[in-house]
């Protein structure tokens, strides 16, 4: 049997990510159930373009819940690291592109709760892949789909 992927994760990653799932279990999918029943009191379902809708967002929403599911039943919650002038898990790390970039400050976290709008990248991206394990002063060269960004970072905590 294939090995499940594990997901590191903060620990208020994971709550997150169970609120989310118990929100999809006793909301949304009470919602799309009545949304299928009253599409169905439509008539004709051949050409019903609500319960079509109805049953994609079904669909999506089940998904969610077996991806969530998983994906909480396999989280491993980052330890604090002992080396705290180390980039990694959990860390947040503050960077300025070089030559003379803005400050930029990112915490790296597991594929499941990345977020760049909110300031969180996965440790598997470009630019968190490329940060792990350097320290403060180091110069580090990001292979970005944009091209290559020089940064040299400036704080760890």
């Amino acid at each position: 049997m294939a090995q499940e992927k594990v997901y590191p994760m903060t620990q208020a990653g994971k709550d997150k990510l169970v609120q989310e799932l118990e929100n999809l279990k006793s909301v949304r999918r009470k919602e799309v159930v009545e949304r299928i029943k009253i599409a169905r009191s439509f008539g004709d379902l051949s050409e019903n373009s609500e319960y079509d809708s109805a049953k994609e967002e079904q669909a999506f929403v089940e998904g969610r819940i077996t991806l969530l599911e998983q994906m909480v039943r396999n989280a491993k919650i980052i330890q604090e690291d002992k080396d705290t002038d180390a980039v990694g898990l959990g860390k947040t790390v503050t960077f300025v592109e070089l030559p003379d970039g803005e400050e930029e400050t990112y915490t790296i976290v597991g594929s499941a709760e990345a977020d760049p709008f909110e300031g969180n990248i996965s440790n598997e991206s470009p630019m968190g892949s490329s940060l792990m394990g350097k320290r403060v002063n180091d110069e580090v060269t990001i292979q970005t789909p944009g091209g290559e960004m020089n940064v040299k970072i400036v704080s760890v905590k």
